[in-house]
């Protein structure tokens, strides 16, 4: 009698060999609650997601022990309600996927224990996925026609990275940040500034209404030509803050807000823009955003100017897609599994998994 690797290996073979393959999965790394079913790929048939916001706002951050819990209740709910509306069963897909790191420990266990067990009751064939690998793959979600090679600009809480997507599955990083992540830079600004949380959203929206003039702020200098660096920026946003509070001051916030938004965006971009410049851009297929970050409307406005003026194609994931969803684990899996790569029932979380 064959052992359920066994068992799922076989099915891995035949979905290869036929190229197609419907895919469940969940997404628990951090806050979010998240689960899709996803066609070959590039066709979302379901994307549901429970966020953890109103849990964690009292607290002003995200509280491991109290989002372990929240995924522990919510698993089970967002699965049926992605196959609900996906009009399928779990015997109807062909395979299961789950987000396996980088994240919470807590977090990734839950989805993890909950996904190994669906699959071997299934007896379905399971993908662990990286989960900046899903939000790089979060555009091949909203733009089907994109292919390998493009440079990737992935910008969250945790990661601000350039990658080069070489082909699926395949990446080389090109830069990467220092110390801070632009995400993580964003939500200490928000604070500083007594916004609540989610820092990154409000600090965004409450830029829009101000001028990103208003206060000079340094631009980050690193040792990597395309590397980031925002702790140094980030510290001197709060030394503006405190002196005008010393000084007894009202804070405008929104030209605060606008002015630190500029200098981020404008490294971000900055970086991409030297390194495409220099080494060419005639072997990419286009330029992408990816994270969390990629929401921001700065950064998209600049990442199409930028574009415009180099000739290239950009391609960013639709606002949905741009933070934590089941989807993109989806996509991201699909390759992996016609890359002949499954995982068995000893696949575990891995906190600090890193792309490449």
């Amino acid at each position: 009698m064959m052992n359920y690797f066994e068992l799922s290996r076989g099915k891995a073979e035949e979905l290869r060999a036929r190229r197609t393959a419907r895919i469940l999965a969940l997404e628990t790394s951090c806050d979010e609650t998240a689960a899709a079913v996803i066609e070959n790929g590039r066709k979302i048939l379901s994307n549901v997601v429970f966020s953890q916001i109103d849990l964690h706002e009292l607290y002003g951050g995200v509280v491991p022990e109290i989002a372990s819990r929240a995924h522990m209740e919510a698993c089970d709910r967002v699965v049926d309600q992605a196959l609900k509306e996906a009009g399928m069963s779990l015997q109807d897909v062909d395979a299961l996927a789950v987000t396996k790191g980088p994240g919470l420990v807590g977090a990734l266990l839950t989805g993890v224990n909950c996904m190994k067990g669906l699959a071997f009751a299934a007896e379905k064939p399971l993908v662990g996925v990286n989960h900046i690998e899903g939000h790089v793959s979060a555009n091949y979600l909203s733009h089907p026609e994109l292919e390998p090679p493009f440079l990737c600009l992935v910008v969250s809480g945790g990661h601000s990275h350039l990658v080069e997507v070489a082909d699926y599955g395949e990446y080389r990083a090109l830069g990467q940040t220092a110390d801070d992540a632009a995400g993580e830079a964003f939500d200490k600004a928000a604070r500083a500034l007594g916004l609540p949380y989610p820092g990154g959203p409000r600090i965004d929206a409450l830029a829009e209404e101000g001028n990103p003039e208003a206060f000079v702020l340094p631009s980050p200098k690193t040792e990597g030509r395309y590397d980031y660096s925002f702790s140094g920026l980030k510290t001197a946003f709060m030394n503006t803050v405190h002196t005008l509070e010393q000084r007894g001051e009202s804070l405008p916030k929104a030209d605060l807000a606008a002015s630190f938004r500029r200098v981020v965006c404008r490294e971000l971009t900055g970086k991409a823009r030297l390194l495409l410049e220099e080494h060419g851009r005639d072997g990419y297929r286009g330029f992408a955003l990816a994270g969390g970050v990629s929401a921001n409307r700065e950064l998209r406005r600049m990442a199409a100017a930028m574009c415009e003026e180099l000739g290239m194609t950009l391609f960013m994931p639709e606002i949905h897609l741009c933070t934590d969803n089941g989807a993109m684990i989806g996509s991201a899996a699909y390759y992996r599994l016609m890359n002949g790569e499954i995982a068995g029932l000893e696949l575990n979380a891995m906190p600090a998994l890193r792309l490449v």
